[in-house]
């Protein structure tokens, strides 16, 4: 076994694969970049090197720079994590003429699968499924309109290099086809450095199910279950669970057979997943070859009790599988989400900036947390905005169904806009909950899985002022500690002669202001609503993030977190969030108008498609912004006269920049 090994990756899986050498008392070396200089891989790690700016360019993906940290570190092999440099053959021919192990495939292997052209052509000739289309070298663009004629519509389009959903369109009739190929050939060329791109049917409420394949230098090869990943939103994973709630045992074998087989066609050593597209009908397509480590491989390891980074280690060192195919048996079902910095409510806009609060479940048997930040880390602009992986595992899916929705309900984070109240709706979500969900389920129903409804139930609102009040209580008692106790002047209850004392309760809701009239105190209180609707709270207590209280005599008890005048509590299966304002604020008249388009976020501007003195419609696509990965569409916000454009192709912009300033309406 290795006594150290270099981890050229950072965040989240840096970490994990520190935990596992950890345990195995393998010295570990992190690398870093000018914006990761107090991440946590750095703090964790045994020893840490720097390798360049903060730009994945720069840092990350500087091949000779991390060989030079391994050599200067002593590292006797290097783990890539996933992304980045893990399925860059020419990195792994370095490592090997450097005398470095790489942890992974070897460079022939991950050749074979880097093309999805050629692997499929490779998957052709070992008889593994495939799904009509055109995978040829030939990408003149009237070339490809034919091919795409021939394969018939709907089709897809996919970058032939990479993966994640990049460079993937789906194309529904032929007229769509152009616009649709220079958008996939873009983001295909910013994302991997390869326009190609092979095109394919397009099979109509497809399951995504792909299996974790594992490989030795002996030839030996195992598959270890499969991961169904259909609930995406384009074609991004945000819900895995093992088992597959789709497969009978008769269509698991057979398509773990075929992963086996899709192997043992590139002498697959190390950890791999291969992935299927399955219809309806059960029918099944080989997808891809990821020649690395998964996201989501925590699930396989909850249900199989094993360490994936572990038997990586062990096959690198060169040692056999630790388990045959046989010895292979799962317990349980176990279901991943991830936690990320982004608005659900704004097209998912990836989001940057401190994490002010960040509060997730206890670990246990039943809940693991995989994650790169702690509470006060910042999520950069630079990298994915993934905060931590929410992982549970239990007797049956139902079960793990409910530890998921629990464990969700105890997450709590503030600075940049979390995706948890979306993922709280979807382990909701009938589609979820049946196991029906489909790829495009998600991108076809977005509506029922985001909170567009601003109303609050009347259960919640009357908790969250019972809790304010209490606060309030709580806090101004702690302002007259050393008074007089047996004085009426060292309460703060709203004491008034010859009545209950009146207080506002002013509190924002999803930026709503919301104000209730109060009376009473020590948890008895009379609240009137702004229509008059009066109820009486009685006996209300908040003991360990847990509001008790009888509200018209019926006892209700409700998870609750408060802390600095914020409450979040969940009632009616949703959770919702109260900021404590201001009993009485100024009106000041509404600023801004529909006569700009500013940048959202810092990113690189892609494509500018309008120009000065141009009329256009409410919604016209204006620009577009490459931010954190990712390719945003800018839109006119009314119809209307361009009157200037102050950014060009290729520039960098900040966040706020003026981007578009239309001229004024008449």
């Amino acid at each position: 076994m290795f006594r150290r090994i270099l981890i050229a990756n950072r965040g989240e899986i840096a970490c994990r694969v520190i935990r596992t050498c950890r345990r195995l008392g393998i010295e570990t070396v992190a690398v870093y970049s000018e914006a990761d200089a107090g991440a946590q891989h750095v703090l964790q790690a045994d020893m840490a090197r720097p390798i360049g700016g903060p730009r994945p360019a720069d840092s990350y993906l500087r091949a000779e720079a991390i060989l030079e940290a391994a050599k200067q570190t002593g590292a006797e092999a290097i783990h890539p994590g996933y992304g980045f440099l893990s399925e860059n053959a020419d990195f792994a021919r370095a490592c090997a003429e450097a005398d470095i192990v790489f942890i992974g495939p070897k460079p022939e292997s991950i050749d074979a699968m880097g093309s999805k052209a050629e692997a499929k052509a490779l998957m052709s000739r070992h008889d593994v499924p495939l799904v009509p289309g055109y995978h040829g070298e030939n990408q003149d663009t009237g070339h490809l309109a034919e091919q795409a004629r021939k394969t018939g519509f709907p089709l897809m389009i996919k970058a032939a290099s990479g993966g994640g959903g990049k460079g993937m369109r789906i194309v529904r009739e032929e007229k769509d086809f152009a616009d649709a190929l220079g958008a996939a050939q873009r983001e295909a060329q910013s994302g991997f450095g390869d326009a190609r791109v092979i095109l394919e049917r397009y099979v109509e409420h497809p399951r995504h199910i792909e299996f974790q394949i594992f490989g030795d230098h002996d030839g030996r090869i195992v598959h270890l279950n499969e991961r169904e990943c259909s609930a995406q939103r384009r074609y991004q994973k945000v819900l895995e669970e093992t088992p597959s709630p789709f497969l009978t045992p008769e269509r698991r074998a057979a398509m773990g057979e075929a992963a086996i087989a899709a192997a043992r066609a590139v002498d697959y050593v190390g950890a791999g997943t291969v992935e299927f597209i399955v219809g309806a009908d059960g029918d099944f397509y080989f997808m891809e070859m990821n020649t690395r480590l998964q996201v989501e491989h925590p699930v396989t390891e909850m249900t199989l009790g094993l360490d994936l980074v572990e038997w990586q280690l062990h096959v690198a060192a060169g040692e056999p599988l630790p388990l045959a195919q046989e010895q292979i048996e799962a317990n349980g079902h176990a279901i991943e989400v991830r936690l990320y910095a982004e608005d659900p409510e704004q097209n998912f806009l990836p989001g940057s900036g401190r994490l002010q609060r960040l509060h997730l479940p206890p670990v246990s048997e039943h809940v693991r947390l995989d994650s790169g930040v702690v509470e006060g880390d910042a999520v950069t602009i630079f990298y994915d905005p993934m905060i931590a992986k929410l992982i549970v595992h239990d007797s049956d899916r139902p079960r793990a169904l409910q530890r998921l929705r629990a464990a969700l309900a105890d997450c709590d984070i503030t600075g940049p806009k979390s995706n948890v109240a979306f993922l709280e709706r979807l382990a909701r979500h009938p589609s979820v909950v049946e196991g029906s969900i489909d790829t495009g389920y998600l991108d076809r129903h977005l509506d029922e899985f985001l909170a567009t409804d601003a109303s609050v139930p009347a259960l919640a609102l009357q908790a969250a002022a019972a809790a304010m009040l209490l606060e309030d209580e709580c806090r101004a008692a702690g302002r007259t500690a050393n008074a007089d106790p047996h004085s009426p002047w060292a309460r703060a209850d709203a004491w008034r002669i010859g009545h209950a004392g009146k207080r506002i309760v002013a509190l924002l809701h999803r930026g709503e202001r919301i104000e209730i009239e109060a009376h009473g105190h020590d948890g008895a209180y009379r609240l009137t609503d702004a229509e008059g609707r009066t109820s009486c709270i009685e006996h209300a207590c908040l003991v360990d993030d847990v509001l008790t209280f009888h509200l018209d005599g019926v006892a209700h008890r409700l998870p609750l977190r408060l802390e600095n005048g914020r409450a979040v509590l969940h009632a009616e299966g949703q959770r919702h969030v109260f900021e404590h304002a201001p009993a009485f604020q100024f009106g000041g008249e509404e600023a801004g108008g529909g006569n700009r388009v500013i940048a959202p976020m810092p990113g690189r501007i892609v494509l500018v498609k309008a120009a000065e003195g141009d009329t256009v419609s409410e919604g016209d696509e204006l620009l577009v912004m490459e931010a954190m990965k990712m390719e945003l569409s800018l839109k006119a916000p009314r119809a209307g006269r361009i009157e200037t454009i102050s950014a060009s192709e290729g520039e960098f912009v900040e966040a706020d920049a003026l981007l578009v300033q239309f001229e004024a309406e008449e």
